[in-house]
C-alpha cells in the first residue's frame, strides 16, 4: 500500500513571514559595532541564506568587516538573540493554515526542510501553532548535508515516512528549487519570500502568489493523490 503523499515545506519567507525578527536581531548586533539599524525594506532582500551571511550582508552595508572570530562571535549572539525573540512579529503567510487544512483533509502529510538550525526551527513552529501538524521538520544541522544538497530533501521525505516519488516540495528560493530539482522531487514556488531574482528564473514546476494557489498548483502535477 503507498503511503500518503507529502508536501515539503522550505521556513523562512514560504511557511511563515520571519523577516521582522530576523531583521530585528540584525540590528541589535550591529548596534554592538555602532552600526545604525537597518530599515526593514532596505534588510528584507537580505534575508534568506542563513544568519552567518545576513550579518555579513548587514555589514557590508554599511562598509565593513569583520575578524573571522569576531563573525563567530557575532553569529552565536545573532542565534542566542534570535531565539528568545522568535515569534515577536514572525506570522504564517496568509492562506498557510487554511491550505494545510483543505490538504489534511485529502489524506496528505507535511514536513519542512529548511535551512535554519533544526531546535529554532521547532521553536518557532511550536510558538506559531504549527509544529504538531508536521511529521519531520529538519534543518540545517539535522542531517550531515543541507539544501541544495539533495541528500536533505529525500532524508526529510524518509523521515516523515514518505516517498520522493510522492512527494511535492514548496520553496521560495533558488536553494530550494535545485535541491527539489537535484531530488527529482517536482517543486511549486511562491514569489512572496526571500530572494534577489524571481522565482521563475529557476525553473520551477510552478509558481503560486498565495496559499490560495497551492492546490490548484498542486493537483497540476503528477503526483498521486491519498
Amino acid at each position: 500500500m503507498n503511503c500518503p503523499p507529502l508536501l515539503v515545506f522550505d521556513l523562512d519567507g514560504t511557511l511563515v513571514d520571519t523577516a521582522g525578527d530576523l531583521i530585528s536581531t540584525l540590528n541589535h548586533i550591529l548596534a554592538a559595532e555602532h552600526i545604525s539599524p537597518l530599515p526593514l525594506e532596505t534588510a528584507r532582500p537580505m534575508v534568506g541564506a542563513g544568519a552567518r551571511a545576513l550579518i555579513e550582508r548587514g555589514l557590508s552595508s554599511a562598509g565593513r568587516s569583520v575578524s573571522p572570530q569576531r563573525l563567530d562571535e557575532m553569529y552565536l549572539a545573532f542565534l542566542a538573540r534570535y531565539e528568545a525573540h522568535i515569534a515577536d512579529e514572525s506570522l504564517p503567510y496568509p492562506g498557510v493554515e487554511a491550505s494545510l487544512d483543505r490538504f489534511e483533509a485529502a489524506g496528505w502529510t507535511f514536513a519542512v526542510c529548511t535551512n535554519k538550525i533544526e531546535h529554532p526551527s521547532v521553536h518557532l513552529l511550536t510558538e506559531l501553532g504549527l509544529a504538531a501538524r508536521f511529521r519531520a521538520i529538519c534543518g540545517q544541522n539535522t542531517f550531515q548535508f543541507c539544501k541544495p544538497d539533495p541528500r536533505a530533501l529525500i532524508s526529510t521525505i524518509e523521515r516523515a515516512g514518505g516517498e520522493v516519488n510522492r512527494a511535492i516540495m514548496v520553496g521560495d528560493s533558488k536553494t530550494d528549487i535545485v535541491t527539489a530539482q537535484a531530488a527529482r522531487v517536482p517543486v511549486i514556488a511562491v514569489d512572496f519570500g526571500y530572494t534577489d531574482r524571481h522565482v521563475s528564473e529557476f525553473a520551477p514546476d510552478r509558481v503560486i502568489s498565495h496559499f490560495d494557489e497551492l492546490w490548484d498548483a498542486v493537483q497540476s502535477l503528477a503526483v498521486v493523490s491519498a
